[in-house]
């Protein structure tokens, strides 16, 4: 199965105008994410800032996509651009001047990039205590890869630095001499055994590719009749007993070619809900979750809302803005009876803030393994060699003011939701919640 995960690149974000175009001319500095945008009348350019470096972004079209979205006044020298309500703010403060880096045109060395790579995980990288504490490992690895190395094996050397961050959020992507490589850390245990287990002759992939049809086909033998697998195959949903059962494989992708998510999902959860409105208690499994976006994690976590909940507020790194996210009860088929929540190490990303949202409402039950950890969106950093890096750069606040940043979020009820068989885990769950005929204790 495909990773889908929620990725913030301001320069190629989707263009959505607002109802009131803004050409906001000037020099903006965003708060956080490490950029500038020159707004002029002729040319507009995004600047890339970390430590004393700058560089313009190589897509000339960067600055313009930004301008195309919808745009927020919030002072005389502040606006925000979103993709639409309820989105993500990205804010912009107004500067006097560009700063003198961005007007120097300069040569990149190796030790330039790696440089770079240091000051941008330095001002960018969330500071949770686990998250620090691996950047910090980072900067000493970093600072070991010699200023003259070259391009592949530049590369090596910085793709094994970042691997040391554990970040599922973290990545590198360069063709050096007609070659694609990329990189990407944070690996699940649980996944980095069953694509590194020896007793197995295929490939990494294909010993994936078995393992999540072994979860598949175990779940639909569980579920009376089979079941019902929607939604591009993302949604798999039935009944286990008098429990009713749904899994959300990821948080979007739910159209075929590239349409419309939202009419498939709300299809989906209105088939799934209507069977499930009489039952006592429904296993919500997003134990093989691999991410996607917040917002549908959001649309999601308010079927099973009786009211209104803070799920969760982030802001960027270096900001004190921040800004709420909210789980709304659905004007659709909603059940808000008693719900278990099933995660493991491998809910991710979109997966990791549908934990946040659906722990705020009190009739859900949080049980499992403790998620992945990787909160933030994954902010894509072109560099100037031409290589691609990304990296997380926000802060996830729950709405009880923890951070889970690095470290994940831990279940109320710990469960090995795997073990001795993930088949075996739902049946178990099933009947507990099936005998107690009210939320888990």
């Amino acid at each position: 199965m495909p990773s889908l995960r929620h990725v913030v690149a301001l320069s190629i974000l989707p263009l959505t105008l607002g109802a009131a175009p803004v050409t906001p001319t000037g020099l903006w500095r965003a708060e956080g994410y490490g950029q500038v945008l020159a707004v002029t009348g002729d040319r507009s350019v995004l600047y890339h800032v970390a430590g004393p470096y700058c560089y313009p972004d190589p897509n000339a079209d960067a600055a313009q996509a930004i301008l195309a979205q919808e745009v927020t006044t919030l002072g005389p020298d502040r606006i925000a651009f979103s993709d639409g309500p309820g989105q993500t703010r990205y804010v912009y403060r107004r500067i006097a001047t560009l700063p003198a880096t961005c007007r120097t045109t300069r040569r990149w060395s190796g030790g330039d990039i790696t440089r770079l790579v240091a000051a941008t995980f330095a001002d960018l990288y969330p500071r949770t205590s686990v998250r620090e504490r691996h950047r910090r490992q980072l900067g000493a690895r970093l600072a070991t890869i010699p200023v003259d190395t070259a391009s592949t094996d530049l590369f090596d050397r910085l793709a094994d630095a970042l691997d040391t961050l554990d970040d599922a959020h973290v990545s590198l992507s360069a063709t050096i001499d007609g070659q694609e490589r990329s990189i990407e850390s944070g690996e699940a245990p649980t996944l980095r055994a069953v694509r590194h287990d020896p007793a197995s002759g295929a490939d990494p992939a294909a010993r994936e590719r078995a393992w999540n049809d072994r979860y598949r086909n175990g779940i639909t033998g569980l579920l009376a009749g089979g079941g019902h697998l929607v939604a591009h195959r993302r949604i798999l949903w039935g009944r286990i007993g008098r429990i009713g059962y749904i899994n959300v494989l990821t948080m979007g992708g739910f159209a075929e070619a590239g349409g419309d998510d939202l009419p498939v999902l709300d299809a989906a959860l209105d088939a799934a809900l209507a069977d499930f409105r009489d039952l006592p208690g429904v296993i919500v499994d997003v134990s093989n979750n691999r991410g996607g976006y917040d917002s549908i994690g959001l649309r999601i976590a308010g079927r099973f809302a009786a009211r209104a909940a803070g799920a969760y507020a982030k802001a960027p790194v270096g900001s004190t803005a921040w800004q709420p996210f909210r789980v709304e009860p659905s004007p659709r088929i909603r059940y808000t009876g008693p719900v278990a929540l099933l995660t493991s190490d491998i809910t991710v990303s979109a997966g990791d803030t549908f934990t946040l949202a659906m722990r705020a409402l009190p009739n859900v039950r949080h049980v499992g393994a403790r998620t992945r950890g990787a909160l933030s969106d994954q902010l894509v950093k072109p560099l100037p060699n031409g290589w691609t890096m990304t990296l997380p750069a926000e802060t996830y606040r729950a709405a009880n003011g923890r951070y889970y940043e690095g470290s994940g979020i831990p279940p109320a009820d710990p469960v090995a939701p795997f073990l001795p068989d993930h088949t075996t885990v739902l049946a178990r769950l099933a009947a507990r919640m099936a005998a107690a005929a009210s939320p888990i204790s």
